[in-house]
C-alpha cells in the first residue's frame, strides 16, 4: 500500500485498487453487528444507496464480517451461490473479493472489498495480501 499524506478513508480505498489493479471498491467500518461505509470508489449511485449499511451475514462484506475471512467470486454477474446480492449486478463488476479488517487486538474494524471489469480469481497469496493491508487500514479507521 502505497504511503501518502492523505490518509483519509477514500485515499486509503484508492491506494488498494491501485495496488490490486481494481476499478471499483468499498470501505465499510464495523459499528455494532453492522458495517457503515466510509468510501467508495466507482459504485453506482443506485447501489450506493444499497451499501451505506450493510447487516453482518448479508452479501459478500456481511458474510467477510461474520466469517472474519475474505470471501470472493469470480464473475458477481454470473455467480448463482447465493453469496451475491441481486444489486451487486448493477455495478457491472465481475471480480470481486470483501475481506474483513481486523485490528491488532483481533477486533473486527470493518470490510474492504475491491473488485475488476473482467472474472477473476484473487490467488491466496492475494487474499493474504489483502488480509494484511486491511490489517494496516484498521489503524486509521
Amino acid at each position: 500500500m502505497t504511503r501518502r499524506n492523505d490518509e483519509t478513508p477514500t485515499a486509503l480505498l484508492r491506494d488498494v485498487l491501485e495496488e490490486f489493479d481494481c476499478t471499483s471498491g468499498t470501505l465499510h467500518r464495523a459499528e455494532g453487528d453492522e458495517l457503515t461505509l466510509v468510501a467508495q470508489e466507482g459504485i453506482p449511485d443506485t447501489v450506493v444507496a444499497e451499501i451505506e449499511t450493510i447487516p453482518f451475514g448479508k452479501g459478500m462484506a456481511g458474510l467477510a464480517a461474520e466469517r472474519r475471512e475474505p470471501v470472493q467470486v469470480c464473475n458477481l454477474q454470473t455467480d448463482d451461490s447465493g453469496v451475491v446480492e441481486p444489486g451487486a449486478r448493477e455495478t457491472m463488476l465481475e471480480g470481486s473479493i470483501a475481506a474483513p479488517i481486523i485490528g491488532l487486538s483481533g477486533t473486527l474494524e470493518g470490510t474492504l472489498g475491491i473488485a475488476k471489469l473482467e472474472p477473476y480469481e484473487f490467488t491466496p497469496t492475494e487474499r493474504d495480501r489483502l488480509m494484511r493491508v486491511g490489517a494496516r487500514i484498521a489503524q486509521r479507521l
